[in-house]
């Protein structure tokens, strides 16, 4: 295993920062929410923390929060699957532009979307690294990441599970849905952008 891979290190802070926080369940987990918790407007909050505040770490680490072991495990392993590939094709230098845009946006975007800031999880970054590959790969036909066509069928599924309601229904808890479509699109945009410029 190569702990130079950045996705390893993706992992290790997901994992680290979850129990830090136990969970979700301690203290700490303020200083890493998308905003400070206020009893004020979102946009008030966005202000405070930002322009007043200059807390900007804070666009990146809600997506290294989880709230539970599946949580945590399932979208680990989804980064170790989908980063080894684009890491070995693509480079680390690219993994990470798609990580950490997908990132910000879909953390952004689930924020204006529920306005609520108690979210987390590296969904919003899987979609978008997922999108990402869909959209390189429809010149390869699925070669290029060796991912079965299944695999995408079975994640757009659980996307409109997901807005459905359905997830929930079956105990899987409040799902940040708007963060898992932004992620996405994010990845196809970041894929077409690279489709056309690196040719790939």
């Amino acid at each position: 295993m190569n702990f130079k891979s950045a996705y390893l290190y993706i992992i290790v802070t997901a994992i680290s920062l979850t129990l830090y926080t136990n969970f979700g369940n301690y203290g700490s987990l303020e200083f890493f929410l998308i905003i400070k918790p206020s009893f004020g407007s979102i946009y008030s909050s966005l202000e405070s923390t930002y322009l007043i505040s200059n807390e900007w770490w804070r666009l990146i680490t809600p997506t290294f929060l989880h709230f539970s072991i599946t949580h945590l495990a399932f979208n680990c392993l989804w980064i170790y699957v989908l980063g080894s590939k684009i890491e070995h094709m693509d480079g680390i230098a690219l993994f990470l532009i798609i990580f950490f845009l997908s990132s910000i946006i879909s953390n952004a975007g689930q924020l204006v979307w529920s306005q609520q800031y108690y979210f987390g999880g590296l969904s919003g970054a899987v979609y978008g690294l997922l999108g990402y590959c869909f959209i390189i790969e429809l010149d390869y036909k699925g070669s290029r990441y060796d991912l079965p066509e299944a695999l995408y069928l079975f994640m757009f599924i659980w996307l409109l599970l997901g807005f459905a309601g359905v997830l929930t229904i079956f105990g899987f808890g409040n799902i940040a849905n708007a963060a898992h479509l932004i992620g996405m699109i994010a990845g196809f945009i970041i894929g077409l952008i690279t489709k056309y410029s690196l040719k790939l």
